[in-house]
């Protein structure tokens, strides 16, 4: 079956490609660094050796919170700018590194080289970034129409919750998901031609995508479900173990640091493997075209 065939093949390409996949988890750790270390340091400085930790670990407290002054205000402007900062570099990273984890995932790509994965994030950075904020845009748009403005006639109706509103809630959602899967699947399928063809052309790829996933909607559509299904069990997941873990010791949170990293390492071998089921179907499709 042509849909089990892509999923074991692009699992073997994964990972035959973990050194890429180990390399856009080092620069992700390192990206975090750049904005967990000063904020620790904040902290650090602003409580000091208060008994403020301590009496925030009993939950939040509104006096303590209150007797932060001035430092809650910097600390709160330092957070917010630094998250919004993390999430935008968080873009331009893991943009620059797909088109080398791409390049890497082909049938064609050999045995992975480094300086080849780099060339290849710098030969296709533009292009994919491109095609990042098209496919972000036409989610937005599609979003806006299919969900929003059903659930904004449904509130402004006044009919407050019932059948109808929870109806319209959940066939909005359902809609939206099979409709972010489709536009994955466009945003992978043009990716793939574009590390595949001898002249990458950003809208030719962008009509590729589409073109593919719909004249193969019957075995992309229901491998994309497949992988969107095993990536939110294993997000699933991750929020399970890291909300029941409470270290109690140093030696824990050093271990709970070690877990959360491999669970990271873990979620980009799970998007590597997604590139790769992609790729192998163009591959398989245009082989029987």
């Amino acid at each position: 079956m042509k849909i089990l065939r892509s999923l074991s093949s692009g699992a073997v390409r994964s990972l035959r490609s973990w050194k890429g996949v180990l390399i856009i988890w080092f620069f992700s750790l390192l990206l975090m660094s750049l904005f967990v270390i000063p904020m620790k340091g904040m902290v650090r400085a602003g409580f000091g050796n208060s008994m403020i930790t301590e009496r925030l670990l009993d939950g939040l407290d509104i006096e303590v919170i209150s007797d932060l002054g001035p430092f809650l205000k910097s600390l709160a402007s330092y957070f917010f700018s630094g998250f919004f900062f993390v999430i935008f570099m968080g873009i331009i990273v893991n943009t620059f590194f797909a088109g080398g984890l791409f390049n890497s995932l082909k049938s064609s790509s050999g045995k992975f080289s480094v300086s080849y994965f780099f060339r290849a994030c710098a030969r296709y950075f533009w292009y994919f970034l491109g095609m990042y904020f098209m496919i972000t845009l036409m989610i937005f748009v599609f979003a806006l129409l299919v969900v929003g403005l059903p659930v904004g006639l449904t509130v402004q109706s006044g009919t407050g919750p019932g059948p109808v509103t929870y109806i319209v809630g959940i066939t909005t959602l359902v809609i939206f998901l099979a409709a972010e899967a489709v536009f994955l699947l466009v945003a992978d399928f043009a990716r793939a031609w574009l590390v595949s063809a001898e002249k990458p052309a950003f809208f030719k790829a962008l009509g590729f995508g589409f073109s593919e996933t719909f004249s193969r909607f019957g075995s992309s559509f229901p491998m994309m479900l497949i992988l969107m299904i095993i990536q939110s069990l294993f997000a699933w997941l991750v929020i399970i173990i890291i909300r029941s873990w409470i270290p109690g010791t140093g030696e824990g949170v050093f271990l709970l640091f070690l877990v959360s990293q491999f669970l990271i390492f873990m979620k980009i071998l799970l998007k590597a493997w997604r590139y790769g089921s992609v790729t192998c179907l163009m591959e398989e499709n245009n082989i029987t075209n």
